[in-house]
C-alpha cells in the first residue's frame, strides 16, 4: 500500500466515522469523498476531495497538486461519467458535468480565492486543470 493510499483511508475512515466532521489539517476544509468506477480495474476508488459550494453543487478540481497528469478520479469520471458523493452524513449518486469555458474559469477562480493553493496547483502544470461539478440529480 502506497504512503498516498494509506493516508487516504485514514482520511476516509475518520470522515465516514464521524459523518463527515473532521480533525486536524481537514477540520474546517470543506472536504467530499467521490466514489468513482475505475476505468481499466472496474473496482471501486473512493478519494477525499475538496470542494467549492455552487448552489447545490459541489464542484471539485482534477488538480493532482499540479502534477503533469489528471488524478486518477477524474479519468474515471471521463469514463464512466458517475459518480457517487458522500458530503457530512449525506451519500448520494451524482450526476457529473464537466465545466468549460467561462464556467470553468469563474469556478476555479473563486476556489482560488478561498484556497489559494490552487492557483499553486495551475501555476505548476501546462494543463488546465478539470473542474466538475456534482449534483444530487440521480433518483431525485
Amino acid at each position: 500500500m502506497t504512503d498516498t493510499r494509506s493516508y487516504n483511508e485514514k482520511v476516509i475512515d475518520e470522515f465516514r466515522g464521524n459523518n463527515g466532521v473532521m480533525s486536524g489539517t481537514y477540520a474546517d476544509a470543506p472536504l467530499l469523498l467521490l466514489t468513482t468506477v475505475g476505468a481499466r480495474s472496474g473496482k471501486e476508488r473512493t478519494t477525499p476531495v475538496l470542494y467549492l459550494a455552487d448552489g447545490e453543487r459541489f464542484v471539485v478540481f482534477a488538480s493532482n497538486g499540479g502534477d503533469a497528469r489528471h488524478p486518477a478520479w477524474y479519468h474515471n469520471l471521463v469514463a464512466n461519467g458517475r459518480a457517487v458523493v458522500e458530503v457530512g452524513a449525506e451519500r448520494f449518486e451524482a450526476e457529473v458535468t464537466f465545466t468549460e469555458g467561462a464556467e470553468r474559469d469563474e469556478l476555479y477562480a473563486r476556489q482560488v480565492a478561498v484556497n489559494p493553493a490552487f492557483g499553486d496547483f495551475q501555476r505548476r502544470t501546462s494543463r488546465t486543470i478539470p473542474v466538475v461539478a456534482l449534483s444530487r440529480g440521480i433518483g431525485r
